[in-house]
């Protein structure tokens, strides 16, 4: 499990890089380097996906990697 909230905590830092540079710089990193496939959907459906995880499984998350 630490490995997916892993994947969803990097998924969220992309998502959020990426929306401050269309709110500053009016510039969307992914599809400039996707372009406009459907890959650039998927990307912005994992995202949010790794948000609902992230939500759902706020406490979770942070019981399995508080130290003790």
């Amino acid at each position: 499990m630490k490995l997916l909230d892993l994947i969803a905590a990097i998924l969220q830092i992309i998502g959020c890089l990426n929306w401050g540079l269309i709110g500053v710089a009016n510039f969307n990193l992914v599809t400039k380097l996707l372009g406009t496939s459907p890959l650039v959907d998927i990307i912005y459906i994992l995202v949010g996906l790794a948000a609902l995880y992230q939500i759902f499984q706020w406490k979770a998350i942070h019981r399995r990697w508080s130290c003790k």
